[in-house]
């Protein structure tokens, strides 16, 4: 009985000119794993090679390269909002990897998870090869504040189901071209079960769960203050007895700068408050002082960069209309 073949594919720098070999191998690990920014080390010659198979839900990616950082910005995950976690096993060189505020440095034979649905980046000093195992978020039946509770942080592999899961995923990735599909798919399901289990493993020996209470607590304390002209990353920072360098940190995983989620959170009162009838009308620059604008020219551009519409218009239209919802957040940019 002919075999039914995986989904493969192969990409290399070797027979791209040298000028090219940067946004051809951008565009090569983009494809292979999902979009991100690559950039090499300056000044420094380059090549990288990736290839990916298809086991099931689960893809499989073997991928060796010059030094550089690879990063995926909020950006990205606006154009590309794949819901993956992805589990990656350094095979040689070294890594730092950031996510969630948190810092793992990496050394061959070590396993780090991540979630491409919020920003990362990984540096390599050096020449590396690394696996990379990635599967759809919602089949792995734990937490989001499980995982976030893992990622950024080193797995060790020396102990425990660590020391499991790294020789099974090592020979996984190098005989992944080979499996048939039916057996491709069985290996998908005990994939899932391994990293469930080690997900939910490494969370409860981290219960300490306070940092997602603390940006929880800051975005509350953002939306008390909104009227508060002064509220800002310093005194956000200052009532929560912080530095500002660490609020910016706590904020590297929302997808958004804390300044930005500030503005973001008053623009959204201020529509609500432009599109909602009533006996009285307040003016438009009483509504943008009520909600922490002290400049009625700054919150007119920032309203109509947010909303495509100058604040008199937004009034206007949902006035005409008779209706007074919720409007749609301001897209970040």
């Amino acid at each position: 009985m002919p075999r039914e073949s995986q989904l493969s594919l192969v990409l290399t720098t070797d027979t791209v000119p040298d000028q090219e070999k940067v946004a051809y191998w951008n565009d090569a690990v983009s494809r292979a794993l999902v979009p991100v920014t690559v950039a090499p080390r300056d000044g420094r010659r380059f090549d990288g090679r990736i290839a990916s198979d298809s086991l099931g839900y689960l893809r499989v990616s073997r991928m060796e390269a010059d030094a550089g950082r690879v990063s995926r910005t909020p950006a990205l995950i606006e154009r590309s909002p794949e819901a993956l976690v992805a589990a990656g096993l350094l095979v040689s060189g070294s890594a730092t990897f950031i996510q969630d505020g948190r810092r793992a440095e990496m050394g061959g034979g070590d396993l780090v998870f991540y979630d491409t649905a919020r920003p990362f980046s990984f540096t390599y000093p050096e020449r590396f090869a690394t696996h990379v195992f990635q599967l759809p978020r919602h089949v792995l039946g734990v937490t989001d504040s499980d995982i976030r509770r893992v990622t950024g942080t080193a797995i060790d592999t020396a102990q425990g189901l660590g020391a499991v899961l790294r020789p099974f995923l090592a020979t996984l990735a190098d005989a992944a071209p080979s499996y048939p599909a039916a057996v491709g798919h069985r290996l998908a399901g005990h994939v899932v079960d391994l990293f469930a289990t080690l997900i939910t493993d490494q969370a409860l020996r981290d219960p300490d769960d306070g940092r997602d209470h603390l940006v929880v607590s800051i975005r509350a304390h953002i939306d008390r203050k909104l009227g508060d002209p002064s509220l800002s990353p310093e005194s956000i920072a200052r009532a929560h007895h912080i530095s500002v360098r660490y609020l910016h940190r706590l904020f590297e995983g929302e997808g958004v700068t804390v300044s930005r989620l500030i503005q973001q959170r008053r623009l959204e009162a201020c529509g609500r408050e432009l599109a909602r009838r009533g006996r009285v009308t307040p003016t438009v620059s009483a509504v943008a002082r009520r909600w922490g604008f002290v400049n009625p020219a700054h919150f007119s551009r920032a309203f109509r960069a947010a909303y495509g519409l100058s604040p008199r218009e937004w009034r206007t239209l949902h006035l005409e209309r008779g209706e007074g919802e919720q409007p749609a957040g301001p897209a970040l940019t």
